[in-house]
């Protein structure tokens, strides 16, 4: 996945941490997916069904075209690592299903992944939560506009 390394224009010394952040959190995603055989797209949605659900329901939350999802579950399901099966309640639909390798793989992922853990082990718990609410507070105007673009 290619990401740029900075911003185009000059920028705050906050913006630039903030892209380096996203670039080391992006590199080791990707590392993580690859020890497992898995892109970071396949990893990405094999996180995201942890519950049955539409697929639908899934390009809508990436923000992607329905064919990518359609692209990325079918290799997934080549690996039976997801099952589609018809919606009971909408048979034009599909839902999505983790199975028990799956299931297991995600586990294996999300142990191999430790950037965010070994990211936030540094800090203290109140550092830990401050960290929290900034990010939650630089994110509220991206939800924001989302929202606003949901509505329109």
């Amino acid at each position: 996945m290619a990401i740029p390394s900075g911003p185009a224009t000059p920028s705050s010394e906050a913006e630039r941490a903030m892209f380096d952040f996203v670039d080391a959190y992006d590199r080791a995603y990707e590392t993580a997916a690859a020890q497992h055989d898995l892109t970071v797209a396949q990893a990405c949605v094999l996180g995201r069904v942890a519950a049955p659900r539409g697929m639908r329901d899934l390009a809508d939350e990436l923000g992607c075209d329905a064919s990518n999802i359609t692209q990325i579950v079918s290799r997934l399901e080549a690996r039976e690592l997801i099952e589609r099966s018809a919606n009971p309640e909408d048979r034009r639909s599909r839902i999505l299903k983790r199975t028990a390798a799956g299931d297991a793989l995600n586990t294996e992922f999300e142990t191999s992944f430790e950037f965010a853990r070994n990211a936030a082990s540094g800090l203290t718990p109140e550092e830990q939560s401050q960290f929290v609410q900034l990010l939650r507070k630089v994110l509220e105007p991206a939800a924001d506009a989302s929202n606003a673009d949901d509505s329109n």
